[in-house]
């Protein structure tokens, strides 16, 4: 019997500009990926609920007026929070790239901590005071579906001015390491401590990545899907070749396969 396709929503608006990227990553690795624009999910032309990942890719959504995400966060939130509640209460995934990781938690989807959906952190100015464009380690610290398997370190390159992770308080960053909801971190080459540029923006706890409650939610400022292919790595012609894919490419596969066991017949 052929199972149905995993069935991918990468929702893109004005400003966003890594949805290509994204859409290939889970298209390579045999998702059946559309790319909808947030105003036909909004006039309901297209429904969350016709699929099993929900993506928010990187880039300027609405030119970061105001605040980066903040506006694209303010009509999921408004126009379409009860859908997205619908969405993770069903038990399906959500992943939010750099500007997808913004919008996530400015609309108060993560870290999700109470029931009532209101904006618990932020992503806040870099402490460089300007655009960082960089690759940088990370520390995987803890499990959730999108990091099954990753081990030990990571390197993936990040591209934001805003990327500041700011907890809305100390109980917050105290239940996410008590939760261990705290995914990735940025670390120095060896894993240690990292200094500037190591993080590049100052994150508070060197926080990287964090996921929901359910481990099913994932934001993170680093882009997988900029090394998604052994290609793309920096000193790629000095490393030896072990399979055609790169560091970010493991994320990807994880949420299809998550879907494959437990979403899909």
């Amino acid at each position: 019997m052929m199972s149905h396709p995993v069935k991918v929503i990468v929702v893109r608006t004005a400003g966003t500009n890594c949805n290509e990227e994204t859409a290939y990553a889970f298209s390579r690795l045999g998702a059946e990926v559309s790319q909808v624009h947030i105003s036909a999910l909004v006039t309901q032309k297209v429904k969350l609920n016709q699929y099993h990942i929900l993506a928010l890719p990187g880039g300027f959504s609405y030119g970061d007026d105001i605040a980066s995400g903040r506006i694209l966060a303010n009509e999921l939130r408004l126009k379409l929070g009860d859908d997205i509640q619908q969405f993770i209460r069903e038990g399906k995934l959500i992943i939010g790239i750099c500007n997808g990781f913004q919008i996530l938690v400015k609309a108060g989807i993560l870290p999700g901590l109470g029931s009532k959906k209101t904006q618990e952190a932020t992503l806040f100015y870099n402490d460089s005071a300007k655009f960082e464009a960089r690759w940088t380690h990370l520390k995987v610290d803890n499990e959730c579906v999108w990091t099954k398997g990753l081990k030990g370190q990571i390197y993936l390159p990040v591209a934001h001015g805003e990327g500041k992770f700011v907890p809305g308080h100390d109980k917050v960053l105290e239940a996410l390491v008590s939760n261990k909801q705290i995914v990735l971190r940025y670390c120095s080459p060896d894993g240690g401590k990292p200094e500037y540029p190591q993080n590049p923006n100052g994150s508070i706890d060197d926080i990287a990545g964090i996921t929901d409650l359910t481990g099913r939610v994932f934001g993170l400022m680093p882009h997988p899907e900029r090394h998604f292919l052994f290609e793309q790595h920096p000193f790629w012609t000095r490393l030896v070749r072990k399979n055609e894919f790169g560091d970010g490419a493991k994320i990807f596969e994880n949420g299809i396969n998550y879907v494959k066991e437990n979403l899909v017949v």
